[in-house]
């Protein structure tokens, strides 16, 4: 029994609202995981040398990551700066891998239901 592109539909949202689409997607995985890794180290190293909780380390690593920078948080030592920079320069260029493979994933997913319809309605 196969099942309905009705069905489809209504399962792609929640793959696409949990980045679950890029982690069945091989080509798009080691690129998800680079990030989920890189976000992980930096807030590991600021934890470490900064002295802070690994919330308030993980959430300055996102916000220089995405270059929003409230200014709340802010690096003490020289080595923490330099460190800041790689992470505020190195952000954007990864961002833009990962835009773009949610691109080309999910606009894959797009063309694979429309051939599925088509097939279908050229079987009817």
């Amino acid at each position: 029994m196969s099942k309905s592109p009705k069905h489809r539909t209504r399962r792609i949202p929640f793959m696409k609202t949990l980045f679950l689409d890029l982690l069945v997607d091989p080509k798009a995985r080691p690129i998800f995981i680079y990030v989920a890794v890189f976000i992980i180290v930096s807030a590991a190293v600021f934890h470490w040398l900064e002295g802070w909780s690994w919330l308030d380390s993980i959430y300055f690593v996102i916000i220089t990551f995405t270059t929003i920078g409230y200014g709340d948080f802010s690096p003490t030592t020289p080595l923490t700066k330099l460190i800041t920079i790689f992470v505020g320069l190195n952000g954007v260029a990864i961002l833009l891998m990962l835009f773009d493979e949610i691109r080309r994933v999910r606009s894959w997913h797009e063309k694979d239901d429309e051939t599925i319809e088509k097939v279908e309605m050229d079987a009817a």
